[in-house]
């Protein structure tokens, strides 16, 4: 089981780089259509880094629910779980804006992709408090 737990710490840390830095390269690629209107290298980067971190989200979810289910689903595991599906629905959310943004459309403002980058950093926060205190 430790190594499930490796490899769970592994594929979280990569999917909260794509969390957190997505909705950031969303701002650069804006800016960058904005002055050449193409694709650019801030677009095929922040769509790379969209997928690789998907894949290992799911990794990560995946592995998360074998160790909470291996443990026997306590209590604080079930808030955990219910903070990641909140984590998981923010990130579909931002898949949704990186395929807009292929088809260039940059609806949202560069305030509210940072407001919209930091909320997920609030959700982390819970997370990291229910695993290491775990209330109940």
């Amino acid at each position: 089981m430790l190594w499930v737990k490796v490899i769970h710490l592994l594929c979280v840390l990569g999917w909260m780089t794509g969390i957190f830095a997505v909705p950031r390269a969303l701002i650069f690629w804006k800016r960058e259509h904005a002055a050449s209107g193409s694709l650019g290298p801030a677009g095929d980067l922040t769509i790379r880094l969209f997928r690789f971190s998907a894949g290992l989200g799911v990794i990560a979810i995946v592995t998360g629910l074998s160790l909470a289910w291996w443990l026997g689903w306590p209590g604080w595991s079930l808030l955990k779980a219910a903070l990641v599906a909140l984590l998981a629905a923010h990130y579909a959310w931002t898949g949704r804006l990186v395929l807009r943004a292929r088809r260039g459309l940059f609806d949202e403002s560069d305030r509210f992709l940072r407001i919209y980058n930091e909320a997920s950093v609030l959700v982390v926060i819970a997370i990291l408090w229910a695993v290491v205190f775990r209330p109940f």
